[in-house]
């Protein structure tokens, strides 16, 4: 499970009130969900998002319009069940729970938070995004911040990763350090 618990608390961290702890949501998801329902499940968690994303149990060469048929029938007849689940698990997590599935090369999110984030840009950061959304690239500035920030992670996931996990290291030593 992917998780930003590890920045709570933290100097530079979250402006937000404390979360409820979401680091057993994984399990908590995969002792929830129905067995028959996916074949593997990735839960990932944010401080305003729980992201349930499961691969459609059987034919995984799958592709296309078939696929895409499936994926809306699954949709339609566990809606009931998933707002049931998601319920249960906003009150436990106090995040909003978003859905998705894949099946073969296909994947689709049902629902998702599109959270804004305040940020403030100088000319040069503004021109880049306006030269994307010139460019047809992006629609809006913020259309373009959204691509800019997915390219960097498709191209950074390891070493974000990395910072990740020395962030991580670093609270816990800060957490075994003596207290002032």
């Amino acid at each position: 499970m992917k998780t930003d618990e590890s920045r709570r608390g933290r100097r530079g961290g979250w402006q937000v009130a404390d979360l409820p702890d979401a680091s057993d949501a994984s399990e908590w998801f995969h002792g929830r969900l129905p067995e028959a329902w996916f074949s593997a499940v990735d839960v990932t968690v944010d401080r305003e998002e729980i992201l349930v994303v499961g691969t459609l149990a059987g034919a995984d060469d799958v592709s296309g319009a078939e696929a895409e048929g499936r994926i809306g029938r699954f949709r339609s007849e566990t809606k009931a069940e998933r707002i049931e689940i998601a319920l249960e698990a906003q009150a436990r997590y106090e995040r909003k729970v978003s859905w998705g599935v894949r099946l073969g090369d296909t994947e689709a999110l049902f629902t998702h938070v599109a959270a804004p984030v305040m940020t403030r840009l100088r000319q040069p950061e503004r021109r880049v995004l306006d030269t994307l959304v010139d460019a047809g690239v992006a629609r809006s500035r913020s259309d373009a911040l959204a691509w800019s920030v997915r390219l960097v992670g498709e191209h950074a996931d390891e070493w974000l990763d990395q910072l990740r996990d020395a962030m991580a290291e670093v609270d816990k030593l800060r957490g075994e350090g003596p207290s002032l």
